[in-house]
């Protein structure tokens, strides 16, 4: 592999190191529900119970690849780790050495999974895997939507920032990472709406960006 990568031109962008072919293996994780759910060859294959994140750290919603595999992080990871690419933080699957938690909403974001389960994942999937966990990015429906300030991330900062910047307030990335350019932007939107310039995404700015009745 080595000697054939010296060979790529400069600017091409690295290959994942080892990339699955398509439609092999899925992964689709219902956090709701509690499920994270194995399909091979279009077949659902596997079902095992998980941890998923709590309202104020929620699991991110969306389809990712797991880019990354590592043994041994130390106890409360488990013996095993599949990495996400989520752009606003280290999010992965991994194992526990809090059982109990299983079936919770009680993590900071991550998919945790019994021991034993993540050891069968590991060694079943491979690098460059879809991974598609369900939900709405706004949290669960029967809850209104977190409040957002400066130091959160997820996909509901990515979604405001998205927003903002269609509305020509935000000109940064829209990475799901909330800081001071995210913090100007809300600000501006809250004066031009007649909220108060808190720089915190609550209700009322929700509903005069669209996205609450």
């Amino acid at each position: 592999m080595a000697h054939e990568m010296a060979h790529a031109a400069p600017n091409d962008d690295p290959p994942l190191p080892i990339v699955a072919e398509h439609g092999l293996y899925t992964i689709e994780v219902y956090p709701q529900r509690h499920q994270l759910v194995v399909w091979a060859y279009g077949q659902r294959f596997k079902t095992y119970p998980i941890a998923v994140g709590n309202p104020s750290t929620p699991t991110p919603v969306g389809e990712y690849q797991i880019i990354y595999k590592g043994k041994d992080w130390g106890p409360s990871f488990g013996p095993r780790w599949l990495g996400l690419n989520v752009p606003w933080g280290y999010y992965g699957i991994h194992g526990t050495n809090k059982p109990y938690s299983i079936g919770q909403h009680l993590s900071h974001g991550c998919i945790r999974m019994r021991n034993r389960d993540v050891i069968e994942l590991y060694d079943m999937i491979p690098l460059g895997t879809v991974v598609k966990i369900y939900g709405h990015v706004l949290g669960d429906p029967n809850h209104e939507p977190r409040d957002l300030a400066e130091g959160d991330v997820g996909g509901d900062v990515q979604l405001i920032q998205s927003r903002l910047k269609s509305a020509g307030y935000f000109n940064g990335i829209c990475n799901g990472k909330f800081r001071s350019n995210t913090t100007a932007a809300v600000k501006q939107f809250q004066r031009d709406h007649h909220l108060a310039p808190s720089g915190v995404v609550s209700v009322k700015m929700y509903e005069k960006l669209g996205f609450l009745e």
